[in-house]
């Protein structure tokens, strides 16, 4: 039994010199194997670990490196090897590589390409950049409804080993349009005599090139498959996308939307890759719009300052009030918008969405209400009789009751504004965290100072 070679034993080997020897261990690794060594080693190491291998698992290995790793090999790595691995890269991943390049590089990158790869590349940049035609590969394997299963099989021998995948076959008629699909292991279990037509039932699903990139995700979600076709608005057959491809997006916009929850613009590039000055462009803009927002929190206090003077206690419970509403709101519009991303429901189903806030946000007020009310009885009956004065059981009236308002409404804006953005055409994920909180916030000190108002009329105001 052959022992798998270790990350150690090739920084041993580079640096004693032993490059013969290297390249032959090199040949035991996995193509997610090498991915995850170079990650590990320093850019030296990195380049030369890639030069010394072989063509198609170089290619292999690019695809799946990182970009910062990609434009690092495109920068310090001999031209013919660079050209070899763009020709050799299926071009999907190719033009996903070249859409992060500058203009100029790409251009002089594109001129390196064979004819044939050259027109494939150039034809998927110019589809928009977010449509699913950036996406699609053209190498599938397409078949004919009136051949039989051997010729099918003898065709697959032949032109398989340049398609993306081979899960699939593609049946299109002799103008190209899509006329079906067929997984691979109906082939092979069928007689070898049989025409493709008796396997067809003319039931397939297929996106179209110009389409939104968010919604193909969802169309594999749904469907549950590894590659998809594209189409045009005739029909005809421009190429697949792949699962791995949709992953990756998938990752981006999750990643996007994560970022945007957090109170900031979603950044463009690796947070350790992103400079500190663009870094702070991206997240100066939402710090002020929510301090202007706190700023009314100010306004609101101002306006109930002789409420204050009257009933200082009540000073006492600003912070708990508010940070109960801002986090009941941020638990819904987190709930909310990764359930409207998952197409859990859609903007027609937003009275349902309503109701359950209503419901689970008049308990969940409830139980904080009542924690906070028995805080209150808890201090004036046991720790410290006396420190909220005779007037304590009304206090603790105000607190409950305000608690219940606050966190129904907290429940209520953070639900409905995703959804209502969304409406608008606009991102949900807009409706970030911070930005709900700061909402509750303002709307928490009026329903505070209302409740206690009506609650202790009378007595301490």
């Amino acid at each position: 039994m052959i022992q798998q070679p270790t990350a150690e034993t090739i920084t041993s080997l580079i640096q004693e010199g032993e490059f013969f020897k290297l390249k032959e261990v090199l040949k035991h690794f996995e193509p997610a194997e090498l991915v995850a060594l170079l990650e590990e080693e320093e850019e030296r190491e990195q380049l030369i670990i890639f030069r010394l291998l072989p063509l198609r698992l170089a290619t292999e290995v690019f695809e799946y490196l990182s970009l910062d790793i990609q434009k690092h090999f495109l920068a310090n790595l001999a031209q013919e090897k660079m050209t070899d691995i763009l020709n050799e890269m299926s071009p999907d991943d190719r033009t996903a590589l070249l859409e992060f390049l500058p203009d100029e590089l790409v251009r002089e990158l594109i001129q390196t390409l064979s004819e044939p790869e050259r027109k494939v590349t150039l034809e998927l940049l110019g589809y928009p950049e977010y449509s699913v035609g950036r996406l699609m590969t053209p190498d599938y394997i397409a078949i004919r409804e009136n051949w039989t299963v051997q010729q099918v099989l003898d065709y697959i021998r032949r032109h398989g080993g340049q398609s993306e995948t081979l899960s699939v076959l593609y049946v299109t008629d002799s103008r190209g349009v899509l006329i079906d699909d067929i997984r691979i292991r109906e082939m092979l279990l069928a007689d070898p005599q049989k025409r493709v037509s008796e396997l067809m039932d003319r039931r397939f699903v297929s996106l179209k090139a110009m389409q939104d990139q968010e919604e193909a995700i969802e169309v594999f979600r749904r469907n549950d498959r590894v590659a998809l076709p594209v189409v045009n608005n005739e029909g005809v057959l421009f190429g697949i996308v792949t699962i791995d491809d949709i992953l990756d997006i998938r990752e981006e916009e999750d990643t996007e939307d994560i970022q945007k929850l957090g109170g900031s613009e979603a950044l463009d590039e690796p947070y350790l890759d992103t400079p500190v000055l663009d870094m702070v462009k991206k997240r100066a803009g939402w710090l002020v719009i929510l301090l202007i927002g706190e700023m009314l929190t100010t306004s609101a206090m101002h306006h109930f300052e002789d409420d204050l003077q009257r009933a200082a206690v009540l000073g006492l419970f600003i912070p708990l009030i508010i940070s109960a509403g801002g986090n009941a709101g941020s638990q819904a519009t987190s709930l909310i918008i990764r359930a409207m991303s998952l197409g859990e429901f859609s903007l027609s189903d937003w009275w349902l969405v309503m109701r359950r806030e209503l419901v689970s946000g008049a308990l969940l007020g409830a139980i904080l209400g009542v924690v906070g009310s028995l805080r209150i009885v808890l201090w004036a009956k046991v720790i410290d009789p006396g420190y909220f004065g005779p007037f304590w059981p009304l206090i603790a009236v105000t607190v409950g009751i305000s608690l219940l308002g606050i966190v129904l409404w907290g429940a209520l804006s953070g639900a409905m504004l995703p959804m209502l953005l969304k409406r608008l055409g606009l991102d949900p994920a807009t409706a970030s965290a911070p930005f709900v909180a700061t909402l509750v916030d303002v709307t928490g000190l009026i329903i505070y100072f209302s409740v206690a108002t009506l609650v202790l009329r009378g007595t301490l105001l």
